[in-house]
């Protein structure tokens, strides 16, 4: 009876690493695209892509073990600018200024503010449903940063060229969803099947605004005072 249970313990940890060795990897380009079909000749980078299973057609896994997000403050700037991550995960926010800081979001998606806190000082902020959430500093109206919220484990963003690779995905049916901050309409949707084995979608053509973006207003609904580095308020010594 023992020799049975240990055999079946084998050969279902075997099952399971052969099922994990058949995770397929997902790649992909996106092209972001001016008006009038001109190519964009920034970066193709940060544009979010994740799968949906198509309901009944595949079983979600853990996916690729990602590292915690960070969104570090430095040089009156958020590093990096755009964070994808699955809806649960919580986000740490370390400021490495030698000032204070004030993070915010107003958006539905996760509403928070965060205080000022000095230099060397940290905070959390739990991202507990999906959603876009564009991030703002309360004293520096240059600062801003978006957390891409999704409810799978299977995303990732653009690199500089527009290359997307996602890992550990199981096969079958998903909604392909591309995102970012400037495309018209906001988001592009199209399905794709997921084999056993490595897959691309091939090339996305993505139209984007390259209007500049419209001044934002501070966390209570006002426009930000003039820069003023004398003001003691936010001095840090």
């Amino acid at each position: 009876m023992l020799m049975r249970q240990i055999a079946c313990l084998v050969l279902g940890t075997a099952c399971c690493l052969a099922a994990r060795a058949e995770d397929a990897v997902v790649t992909g380009h996106v092209d972001l695209i001016a008006p009038e079909g001109k190519p964009w000749r920034g970066s193709q980078a940060n544009t979010a892509v994740w799968l949906t299973p198509v309901p009944g057609s595949a079983i979600l896994t853990a996916g690729e073990q990602k590292p915690a997000p960070r969104l570090v403050q430095k040089n009156k700037s958020f590093e990096p600018r755009v964070v994808i991550l699955r809806a649960g995960t919580a986000v740490e926010f370390p400021n490495h200024d030698p000032f204070f800081h004030n993070v915010f979001s107003l958006f539905d998606s996760k509403r928070f503010d965060l205080g000022l806190y000095e230099a060397g000082g940290t905070r959390y902020v739990h991202f507990d449903k999906p959603g876009i959430s564009f991030i703002f500093c309360n004293i520096h109206p240059e600062m801003s940063a978006v957390v891409v919220a999704v409810t799978t484990p299977y995303y990732a963003l653009s690199d500089n060229a527009g290359n997307i690779t996602i890992k550990g995905v199981t096969s079958g049916r998903y909604m392909l969803h591309i995102w970012n901050e400037r495309a018209l309409p906001d988001a592009a949707i199209r399905e794709i099947t997921v084999p056993e084995e490595a897959i691309s979608f091939g090339t996305v053509r993505l139209p984007i605004s390259v209007a500049p973006d419209a001044p934002h207003k501070n966390k209570y609904g006002r426009d930000y005072d003039p820069s003023a580095p004398a003001n003691p308020v936010y001095e840090q010594h």
